[in-house]
């Protein structure tokens, strides 16, 4: 049989409660008893049940990641962050993925309804405003790198819609004024701010907004490749095409060359996120930078504040985002 805190304390000659106060490191013990206690610890082999112990005291000290998928590299860089600030203050991360599928999303969010983690972080989800302020009302949940609509709930991400604007004016102080979108359907925020973003910077730059030079399809690779295609049918072709992801922009790039179309100078290539592959792919792809590590960094501190705190930051941080020109825009 398991030795418990009882044998501990019967063998050391104190009380259960003397041997708890040592196993938490609590001050209220004299020199002698906590010497007592430790080398029977040690005699008896004691393993002290932390899980059991932190869930009476309904902390964990472990905080639930869920991302949407595990192969994108922008998710593997936030998730970095967020456990270099865990680290800090003494939690632990348990990453999950859900795949896109909202009953597996359900599923992991149990731990946080039945106490297993002590606050989880989005990075992006299938829950409505609505449902996210009832959950927030009974457990510390923060949102980063995708916010949704009408959340009173922490969030932290980059402002999606200006960063659009802003990788679209550089693309137009380049020169062009053909600029196509490859953006999506999804209902999330991200991509309708990056698509208001590329609207806008038309608009104010009196270059009309034209239909033909709108893709809408989703974040799987292959919709780059057929949205560049459907952009070379048309007779009058764009000579810059705006992705509102690197993978999106990246498949764009890949079908160009199998067209004989030379990127960075027959066409101007321009993504989002800035992931690990966008520095080594050839050509070298310009792109919106977020700052993902520093964004989950700054996210765990909120969030771990929230835990720790009775008063509850529900605000909406914006994270500064770069617009990074590389060999894919003609640049070096």
């Amino acid at each position: 049989m398991s030795v418990t805190i009882k044998d501990v304390a019967k063998a050391a000659g104190v009380s259960v409660a003397t041997v708890s106060r040592v196993l938490n490191g609590s001050a209220n013990v004299s020199e002698s008893a906590a010497e007592a206690v430790n080398k029977t610890i040690k005699e008896l082999h004691y393993s002290p049940n932390f899980l059991g112990r932190n869930l009476r005291k309904r902390e964990t000290n472990v905080i639930l990641v869920i991302q949407p998928a595990s192969v994108h590299s922008l998710y593997a860089e936030i998730v970095a962050g967020l456990q270099e600030g865990a680290l800090r203050h003494g939690y632990d991360i348990i990453s999950s993925t859900t795949n896109g599928l909202s009953e597996i999303e359900n599923r992991q969010m149990s731990m946080l309804y039945n106490r297993t983690v002590d606050g989880a972080v989005l990075l992006g989800t299938h829950s409505d405003a609505e449902t996210l302020n009832k959950l927030a009302q009974n457990y510390d949940i923060a949102l980063c790198c995708e916010g949704v609509k009408g959340a009173n709930v922490l969030t932290v991400t980059v402002n999606d819609e200006q960063a659009g604007y802003d990788a679209v004016s550089a693309l137009i102080k380049k020169g062009h004024k053909k600029i196509a979108i490859i953006s999506t359907e999804s209902t999330a925020l991200s991509s309708i701010q990056r698509y208001d973003g590329y609207i806008r910077a038309l608009t104010e730059h009196n270059i009309p907004v034209r239909e033909e030079y709108i893709y809408k399809g989703s974040y799987d690779y292959d919709n780059g490749e057929k949205a560049l295609k459907q952009f070379m049918a048309l007779d009058d072709k764009p000579t810059a095409v705006f992705a509102v992801s690197d993978l999106l922009a990246i498949s764009a790039i890949n079908a160009s060359y199998d067209m004989g179309i030379e990127v960075g100078k027959d066409i101007a290539i321009m993504g989002f996120d800035n992931i690990s592959l966008c520095n080594m792919f050839i050509p070298s792809v310009s792109t919106v930078s977020q700052p993902c590590k520093e964004m989950g960094i700054f996210t765990i501190e909120k969030l771990i504040s929230n835990i720790t705190s009775n008063e509850k930051d529900t605000k909406h941080y914006s994270i500064p985002h770069e617009v990074i020109l590389r060999a894919s825009t003609g640049d070096k």
